[in-house]
């Protein structure tokens, strides 16, 4: 299983690159963080050994005991949908809060930040194809979303992200990818004040790298590392 999972990492990081010098971009742009729900410690442990720097967490309590086990050794990510009940947990260790995507969640994970003297990165969940299935802001809200959110102290937004839906062929959902690169830019153009536009996180193991060529600059690949035990969550269009 470990060998499988080193494989798996140096042909992801390999499509990541062809699909970079197709996009006439650099592969190192590209930040991979890898997707870890239902996945052991021991294999975490693995893929870290194999050059992994960024996990990605779908639930607050898995999360939270994988972090007591591995501590700092990686960049934490939280990628799943975050109930306030659960903030104060996340906020204790995560590193980037990539799904926020309502004004009271934004609010608890200031509250929280603030009291443990924390300034929280954090990314704004759009829900670009609007799926009444989905979380996170029509791309409409954005702008102003980011306008109000921009004076919490204990914040700060570095970018968005899209979970795009589970399709057969992935070029379906280009154009999707390709509107929220715009969004993205739009953003980034009207320099919104404490506002940084640094990620663009989108693209899984079914479509990242339509994702990138498209202008995705973090990908989240949990199947694509790690098999079968990430497959149902891919299917649910989850994490990767």
């Amino acid at each position: 299983m470990d060998s499988v999972i080193e494989k798996n990492i140096r042909l992801v990081k390999e499509k990541i690159k062809r699909a970079c010098v197709k996009a006439r971009r650099r592969e190192e742009e590209i930040s991979l963080v890898a997707v870890t729900k239902n996945v052991p410690v021991r294999q975490i442990k693995t893929a870290i050994k194999a050059g992994i720097t960024d996990v990605g967490e779908n639930k607050a309590q898995e999360a939270f005991d994988k972090f007591s086990q591995l501590g700092e050794k990686v960049t934490w990510h939280f990628i799943g949908h975050l109930q306030r009940n659960k903030v104060k947990q996340i906020v204790s260790f995560a590193d980037l809060i990539q799904s926020v995507d309502s004004l009271r969640l934004a609010e608890e994970i200031n509250a929280r930040a603030g009291r443990i003297g924390k300034v929280q990165n954090i990314l704004v969940q759009v829900n670009i194809a609007e799926e009444d299935a989905k979380f996170g802001l029509r791309a409409d809200e954005v702008r102003s979303f980011l306008v109000e959110i921009s004076e919490f102290k204990n914040l700060r937004v570095k970018g968005l992200m899209t979970i795009a839906p589970f399709v057969i062929h992935a070029a379906e959902v280009h154009p999707l990818f390709v509107e929220m690169k715009s969004l993205f830019d739009e953003v980034e153009k009207a320099e919104i004040k404490g506002v940084e536009m640094k990620y663009l996180s989108m693209g899984m193991t079914n479509d990242f790298e339509i994702a990138i060529e498209a202008g995705a600059n973090m990908v989240r690949i949990g199947t694509g590392i790690f098999g079968n035990l990430n497959l149902a969550n891919a299917k649910e269009g989850t994490n990767g």
